[in-house]
């Protein structure tokens, strides 16, 4: 349950190294995906109380943060892919399942949860407070779903 099944035979020391290499690049990708986040929700707080321009440059930290989230989300899921290969993992492994719809539905979140809030900053009549409180319920659900699929990563639970 949840173990890696064994590399093929005759390459495993080459296997186990490159399997080695990819978790690595792996973890590293999941951090610099997840750990923006924690760093928005601090900054989110501080755009309640600023004024421009102040407010300007916390906007483009978001923007250039979630950016960062979505090119290491990239190198996330192209290592996640290399890794299930290489561990010879199949395809229909519940957890690896629950993770590609868990991820489907994140995809489909960050493209809705932050530019359009934060695009509506620029219109002259905008509510300041109502979008600060919609984009620190997006961070805080982000979050959980990144953190869903983490734990899904990492426990590899039989799920059926």
């Amino acid at each position: 349950m949840g173990s890696r099944v064994q590399p093929r035979s005759g390459l495993t020391a080459n296997v186990d190294l490159l399997y080695k290499l990819l978790l690595y690049i792996h973890i590293l990708s999941a951090i610099a995906s997840i750990g923006p986040f924690f760093v928005l929700i601090s900054m989110v707080r501080r755009m309640r109380a600023a004024e421009w321009p102040e407010l300007g440059t916390y906007i483009q930290m978001f923007r250039s943060s979630t950016r960062l989230v979505k090119h290491m989300g990239h190198v996330l899921v192209v290592s996640g892919i290399l890794l299930a290969y290489t561990a010879g993992y199949a395809w229909d492994t519940s957890w690896i399942v629950a993770t590609l719809l868990v991820m489907a539905g994140s995809i489909v979140f960050l493209a809705r949860a932050f530019s359009p809030k934060l695009r509506k900053f620029a219109e002259p009549d905008h509510d300041k407070n109502r979008l600060v409180q919609q984009l620190t319920r997006s961070v805080w659900m982000y979050l959980v779903i990144l953190l869903i699929m983490l734990w899904l990563m990492v426990a590899k639970p039989q799920l059926w």
